[in-house]
């Protein structure tokens, strides 16, 4: 089993090479997005659209949404057995999505539960967000808190995410570092 750490640039090719090579042909129309965290590698690809001439916006969206069903029923057992082979390499699990138009859905992600502390002022915006009704639970306002801040700031968390990357790289050459 190979356990790549975070934010390494070398890991993310390696999935990407893999999954690029591992897929078969004709399920994408270009190679597909692979993104990657400590628990869970998520491979997206572009479905081939359908000919929608004619067709209004509403008609559109619900061609895009039927490919990417077919496409989701269709692989199913392909794309269990990819998963299988990749968890035993990777030592995570996958997640399958697909984008067809501007549609785009993701399959059987995790969902999983983080801990934090937080005193009264943010517990008070949580507790806000749940009697107002945005969320059910002080989990889902915070999981909502989290989706704002990445559809806000998302360039910013970019940013960070690309610093992270060459932070590794330096940490990968300095003193104790494996030759």
């Amino acid at each position: 089993m190979t356990k790549q750490t975070k934010n390494d640039p070398d890991a993310a090719t390696a999935l990407s090479a893999w999954f690029a090579g591992r897929l078969p042909d004709g399920w994408f129309a270009g190679p597909p997005e692979v993104h990657a965290d400590r628990e869970e590698i998520l491979v997206v690809g572009r479905l081939p659209e359908p000919d929608t001439t004619g067709l209004d916006d509403a008609a559109r969206v619900t061609a895009h949404h039927a490919r990417i069903a077919g496409f989701r029923e269709d692989t199913r057992a392909d794309r269990m057995r990819i998963a299988d082979e990749a968890e035993q390499k990777f030592g995570r699990k996958v997640a399958w999505g697909a984008e067809c138009g501007q549609e785009r859905a993701v399959f059987t992600s995790l969902s999983i539960p983080v801990m934090t502390r937080l005193r009264m002022p943010e517990r008070r915006v949580l507790d806000t967000l749940v009697d107002a009704g945005v969320a059910r639970s002080r989990s889902e306002a915070l999981a909502w808190c989290v989706r704002l801040v990445r559809h806000h700031e998302g360039d910013w968390i970019e940013q960070l995410r690309e610093a992270l990357v060459h932070v590794e790289a330096v940490r990968a050459q300095g003193p104790g570092a494996q030759s």
